[in-house]
């Protein structure tokens, strides 16, 4: 069983909204109780936040699917549904979460930090909060939205402040074991290391973070050896470090092919990881540790390659992790390049809101005509998209709801501006409808349409015939019952009930 993981892909599911009921209050003498009906409750969301006490991946490895709880719906007597239990998934400081083709969403870093990943879907309303003078007693409620869902990918990217890189078995985990608390599997054999180690160092006042990763060898880059697949561990470090075996007895190898062949290696993986930003894993390289000089003729070798060392410009520093040679000397000035580093990074600014007003030409809708077939129409925006999700097209009246809400937000105007005819289809989110013209009398397409004037001119004003008012009080006693009585109205005035009498 996997006991580290620092990339998974992981299922999220935040919770679907609660639906709102349609209600009407009953109780004895009260025969116009009116709507009741509640909303119902949001959707739980999908939190990520950083744990200190976490340090990999794994449970996500084993539970690749995360969903928040659904919002309950509402009830009668205007009782609201509860909302949906939201899901903290606890990662790792240092977890970047992407899409699956590579967009970041969030880079964690920092203690305690919380980032909504998927937001759960709001809750429809009830026929009660639909009420309204000119609706006062809705038969239908909105339906519940439902919950953000897509695949993220986790990648945990170690925050260490010094990055140990070298070959297999030059002892970077002996190094980290000997300057720090760590305990790393440590043994004579190549890729000892399967997993980056990480170690918290004092040097004086300065607390800094050590991360190794497994060995390097010439061709990382393409996939061989297991170096590659961690690299992006020592992406977020203020400096790297060479660990250089002096003790190796493997042909055509020495310090420098050594130096060479990481050098090469980081280019690459540098250029393939940026992805367009700026990453420069090569520049880091900045000091050399030249491991095991405790062993026969290591000393000696040190005396050798450290002139060609400093010419690239690194800075040497021999050491034995064995005896502990040169240790207190290497912390200190990891400890200064780090202090440097720190005080180079710019001062955290305060937080601020930020406001962005509605451009004064947004309509809040798009109209296109379908690429695929000139008889139909494409509706895209937020209020719309979401008033179609809310809707329920089994009942007539949530049907002309919807209707009346995209009427005044403008889309039938625009359709028809756009030279939409009757019975072409208009498609807005996955609903597709027959276009049926039915704008409001005084839109300015509305007039055109019905062949009226612009403002201030009616053709109905130039009409050759106007109703008068005794007319209009004619046509008003022709609309009487023949039953009804005046007070000019005699016996014989009365209407003949059929009998004869």
């Amino acid at each position: 069983m996997a006991a580290f993981v620092d990339r998974v892909v992981v299922h999220v599911a935040a919770g679907n909204g609660g639906h709102g009921v349609s209600s009407v209050h009953r109780e004895k003498y009260k025969p116009l109780g009116g709507p009741d009906g509640g909303n119902g409750g949001d959707g739980g969301d999908v939190v990520l936040e950083v744990d200190p006490n976490v340090h990999t991946l794994l449970d996500f490895h084993h539970h690749p699917h995360q969903k928040a709880g659904n919002g309950r719906p509402g009830a009668g007597s205007n009782r609201h549904g509860g909302r949906g239990e939201e899901r903290v998934l606890r990662v790792p400081e240092g977890t970047v979460v992407s899409t699956p083709d590579g967009r970041v969403i969030a880079d964690l870093v920092g203690a305690g930090t919380r980032v909504v990943l998927a937001a759960g879907g709001k809750g429809g309303l009830g026929n009660a909060a639909l009420a309204n003078p000119r609706r006062k007693a809705p038969g239908f409620a909105l339906l519940g939205e439902p919950g953000e869902a897509f695949d993220a990918v986790f990648e945990l990217k170690s925050v260490a402040d010094v990055g140990l890189v070298g070959f297999p078995s030059a002892g970077k985990s002996s190094l980290i074991a000997a300057m720090s608390a760590a305990r790393p599997k440590i043994a004579d054999y190549p890729f000892t290391t399967l997993v980056p180690n990480l170690g918290v160092i004092r040097s004086g006042d300065v607390v800094y973070t050590m991360a190794d990763v497994p060995g390097l060898i010439p061709g990382a880059s393409t996939g061989k050896g297991l170096g590659l697949q961690f690299l992006r561990h020592v992406e977020r470090c203020a400096v790297l470090v060479h660990v250089v075996d002096m003790a190796t007895v493997e042909p055509g190898r020495d310090p420098e092919t050594d130096i060479e062949a990481l050098e090469h290696e980081l280019a690459l993986y540098s250029e393939a990881a940026a992805g367009g930003d700026e990453l420069d894993l090569v520049g880091r390289l900045r000091i050399a540790v030249l491991n095991k000089i405790d062993v026969p003729d290591g000393r000696e070798l040190v005396d050798l390659v450290r002139p060609s060392l400093e010419a690239r410009g690194l800075r040497v520093f021999p050491v034995s992790a064995a005896t502990g040679e040169g240790l207190a000397e290497l912390g200190y000035a990891l400890a200064a390049v780090v202090e440097e580093h720190r005080a180079a990074l710019p001062a955290p600014e305060a937080a601020r809101v930020t406001l962005t007003p509605r451009a004064v030409d947004d309509s809040g809708f798009t109209v296109t005509r379908d690429p695929d077939d000139d008889a139909a129409f494409v509706v895209r925006g937020v209020k719309p998209e979401r008033w179609v999700r809310q809707t329920d097209f089994t009942n007539d009246e949530a049907v002309g709801y919807l209707a009346d809400r995209l009427n005044r937000l403008g889309v039938e105007e625009e359709l028809v501006r756009l030279g939409a005819q009757e019975g072409d289809m208009v498609v807005i989110g996955d609903v597709g409808f027959d276009f049926v013209p039915s704008l409001p009398a005084g839109s300015p397409i509305a007039e055109e349409t019905a062949g009226l004037g612009g403002r201030g001119t009616d053709s109905r004003i130039d009409a050759p015939h106007r109703v008068r008012a005794a007319e209009r009080l004619a046509a008003k006693k022709a609309r009487r019952t023949p039953y009804e009585l005046t007070e000019t109205w005699g016996d014989e005035d009365l209407p003949d009930d059929g009998d004869g009498a």
